[in-house]
């Protein structure tokens, strides 16, 4: 798999549909870190999956610190509005693990200054927003990533 998409806590179902099809389409692995704010078998993530879901490559963590632990010596950036260094500059290498946070407030505060010096963030050219649809800021990093790889 040359990515790796993470997401911490997602809360919505269709965004979590949207990119598991995209995981999919890009050749990455999706990982689910738990709670989720939806249940797995919710009908809006499966209609947003369609009938690819199945064939998606999901692995499911029970917390942060479950997934942290696991994969502690895995090669990370981490994908947030309050980062200094745009998605582009990122140092793309397969099997690298993109990781984002919920809906709501992003990632937790806690690896936001754990890991500043591997955070991103994608350009907005404008100050009415604060920040990008999670399926579509997975969308734009991941083929970034597939860009540069390629």
């Amino acid at each position: 798999m040359p990515l790796n998409i993470v997401l911490i806590e997602p809360e919505i179902p269709n965004n979590t549909g949207n990119i598991g099809r995209l995981a999919l389409a890009s050749g990455s692995c999706l990982h689910l870190v738990k709670p989720f704010g939806f249940q797995i078998d919710d009908t809006k993530l499966k209609r947003a999956g369609l009938d690819y879901w199945k064939h998606v490559t999901i692995i499911y963590y029970d917390s942060v610190d479950d997934f942290f632990n696991i994969n502690k010596d895995q090669n990370m950036v981490f994908l947030s509005s309050h980062g200094h260094k745009n998605h582009w500059d990122i140092p793309f290498e397969d099997n690298m693990f993109l990781i984002f946070g919920k809906e709501s407030v992003g990632l937790p505060k806690s690896i936001i200054e754990k890991h500043s010096e591997s955070l991103y963030k994608i350009p907005l050219y404008s100050s009415h927003v604060r920040s990008l649809n999670l399926a579509n800021a997975v969308g734009i990093v991941v083929y970034e990533g597939l860009k540069q790889l390629s």
